[in-house]
C-alpha cells in the first residue's frame, strides 16, 4: 500500500511472531481488520525455539489462545492434550508454526523492525500526529531497508533479546563483556554435545533464583551424577528460606511448585555449593578460569563457566519516537506497573487487563505481551492472550468489548522477581524473596549449602508461560 492510502484501509502492524503476536494477529482477523506480523526471526516462535529444551510451567490448556484455535480449527488442528505440558519445541512446532502457516503472507520473517515513528512527525511535533498513520522501519535479511505505513502498532515483540546483565547494579559488571565468552545468560541444552562439554567436569556459576535458575542447578545436577568433577556455585544475592523456592503444593501452576519442591531437595541433598548473599561487580581472569567479585570484596572460588539468569528486560531502543508512558521503575505502562509490581504480587495476583491499562500517549500503539510487563517477571501467556483480545477489540472500536474482563487466572504462588532490600526483622513477600534479577542485600557472613540432583524434566518460565 502507498503512504497516500486511507489510514483505515491501512494493515495493523504486529512486532513479533511468538504466542502473543500471532494471538493479536488471530483476534484482528476476527475483528475483519488485516494485521502484518514482522518477525526479525526466520520462522514463527523464534525466542521459543532458542529455549526448545526447556518444559512450561502452563499445560496446553493455558497456552494456546481461544481466537487462534478458531482460525486453525479448519484445517483439522486439534490441540494437543490439555493437561500435558508442552516443552518450548513442542509450542513452537505443534502450536506456533501451524499458526503462522494459516496467517500465510500476514506474516513477514527476516524483517527485524528498527524504528516506529508518526509519519511525518518526530516524538516532539503536537500539529496533526493522532491523525497521521505510523510508519515502521525494516530491516531485512538481505540487508535491505523499507518502511511500512500502518494504521496502528501492536509491540509484541517481547523481552528475549535483553536478558540483565551479572552485575548487581543492573548494569554489566566490571569485566563481564570481557570474559563474555564464558558466560551464558540461557538455560543450558546439556542434551546438546558442545554445551554439554562446556560443563561437563567443570565447575559452573548458576546467578539468579528465578524458575530458570532452579532449572538450569537441576540440569548440572543431573550431570554432575554422570559426569565425575562436575559442580555447580549457586550465586544467590538474597540469603535461603522458605519462600526461596516459590509456592510449593499450594502453587495452582503445580509445574512450577514442583520445580521449587525439587530445588529445595537439591539444596538438601549434595553435589553444588552456594554463596548467598553475593552481588556481583566484576569478573576477572585467574589461571584461564574466572572469578566474581563481590561488591563487599569477597571473591568466588576459580570458575570455567558462568550461568548468568536474573531476568530479562524490554529493548526500546526502536521506539525512540513514539511517546511512550512507563512507569519509572518497571518500564511498563503506567497503569499497568501497579498491578504487576513484583514487590507486592505473584502471577496469579495480577488483575487481568487489556487496553485501557496498556494504553500511552500515542494512540493506537500497544505494547503487549512480556513487554508489557518490562522488568517484572510475573507473566503469563494467558495474560498475553487476554491483552490481544482487549487490544484488537479497541483498534476494532469495541470498547465495552475492550474493557470486558474474559480471563480468571489462577491464584498462583511466587513467580520470582526483583524485590525490596531485605531488612532485618521483617518479613518479605514472596516476589521479595524469589529473586529473578532484582536486589538483594548481603547477610552477616556468606553461607555455604549443598545441592543434589532433581529429576531432568524441570520446568521454566522463560518465554513467559
Amino acid at each position: 500500500m502507498s503512504e497516500n492510502t486511507p489510514t483505515d484501509q491501512l494493515p495493523v502492524v504486529v512486532i513479533g511472531a511468538g504466542p502473543v503476536g500471532l494471538a493479536a494477529a488471530a483476534h484482528l482477523i476476527g475483528r475483519n481488520i488485516e494485521p502484518l506480523v514482522l518477525e526479525a526471526g526466520p520462522g514463527a516462535g523464534t525466542a521459543v525455539r532458542e529455549w526448545a529444551h526447556v518444559r512450561l510451567f502452563s499445560p496446553w490448556a493455558e497456552v494456546v489462545d481461544p481466537a487462534a484455535e478458531k482460525l486453525l480449527a479448519p484445517t483439522g488442528w486439534v490441540r494437543p492434550d490439555g493437561a500435558s505440558y508442552p516443552s518450548g519445541a513442542d509450542w513452537a512446532e505443534l502450536y506456533l508454526r501451524p499458526l503462522a502457516d494459516v496467517l500465510g503472507g500476514r506474516v513477514r520473517y527476516g524483517a527485524r523492525v528498527t524504528g516506529v515513528a508518526r509519519a511525518g512527525r518526530d516524538r516532539i511535533v503536537d500539529s496533526g500526529r493522532a491523525e497521521q498513520p505510523f510508519t515502521v522501519h525494516v530491516t531485512t535479511a538481505d540487508g535491505g531497508e523499507e518502511r511500512i505505513t500502518a494504521r496502528a502498532v501492536v509491540d509484541a515483540s517481547g523481552t528475549w533479546s535483553t536478558p540483565n546483565p551479572l552485575g548487581a547494579d543492573g548494569l554489566p559488571a566490571l569485566g563481564e563483556r570481557a570474559h563474555g565468552a564464558r558466560i551464558s545468560y540461557r538455560v543450558p541444552d546439556l542434551k546438546d554435545a558442545a554445551v554439554r562439554a562446556r560443563h561437563a567436569g567443570r565447575r559452573t556459576a548458576v546467578v539468579g533464583t528465578g524458575a530458570s535458575a532452579f532449572t538450569a542447578l537441576a540440569l548440572l545436577a543431573d550431570l554432575a551424577k554422570e559426569e565425575p568433577g562436575t559442580h555447580a556455585v549457586w550465586v544467590l544475592r538474597r540469603g535461603l528460606s522458605g519462600s526461596t523456592y516459590g509456592g510449593g503444593e499450594a502453587d495452582q501452576l503445580p509445574a512450577r511448585g514442583a520445580l521449587g519442591l525439587r530445588a529445595k531437595a537439591a539444596v538438601e541433598a549434595g553435589h553444588a555449593s552456594a554463596l548467598t548473599g553475593f552481588r556481583t561487580a566484576g569478573v576477572e581472569q585467574a589461571d584461564g578460569r574466572v572469578v566474581l567479585l563481590a561488591e563487599d570484596g569477597r571473591r568466588s572460588d576459580p570458575l570455567d563457566e558462568v550461568v548468568v539468569l536474573t531476568g530479562l528486560r524490554p529493548d526500546l531502543s526502536f521506539l525512540s519516537e513514539v511517546r511512550l508512558g512507563l512507569d519509572e521503575r518497571l518500564q511498563a505502562p503506567v497503569a499497568l506497573a501497579p498491578l504487576i509490581d513484583p514487590n507486592q504480587h505473584s502471577c496469579g495476583t495480577v488483575y487481568p487487563h487489556g487496553a485501557a491499562e496498556l494504553s500511552h500517549p500515542e494512540s493506537d500503539f500497544y505494547l503487549v505481551g512480556m513487554k508489557s510487563y518490562g522488568r517484572a517477571p510475573t507473566f503469563l501467556a494467558m495474560t498475553g492472550y487476554e491483552q490481544a483480545r482487549s487490544v484488537a477489540a479497541a483498534l476494532a472500536g469495541d470498547h465495552a468489548a475492550a474493557a470486558r474482563v474474559e480471563l480468571t487466572l489462577p491464584e498462583t504462588g511466587v513467580c520470582g522477581g526483583a524485590g525490596l532490600f531485605d531488612q532485618p526483622g521483617t518479613e518479605q513477600t514472596g516476589a521479595e524473596q524469589a529473586d529473578a534479577g532484582g536486589c538483594c542485600s548481603a547477610p552477616a557472613a556468606p553461607q555455604l549449602i549443598t545441592l543434589g540432583a532433581a529429576p531432568q524434566d524441570s520446568c521454566s518460565t522463560t518465554g513467559g508461560c
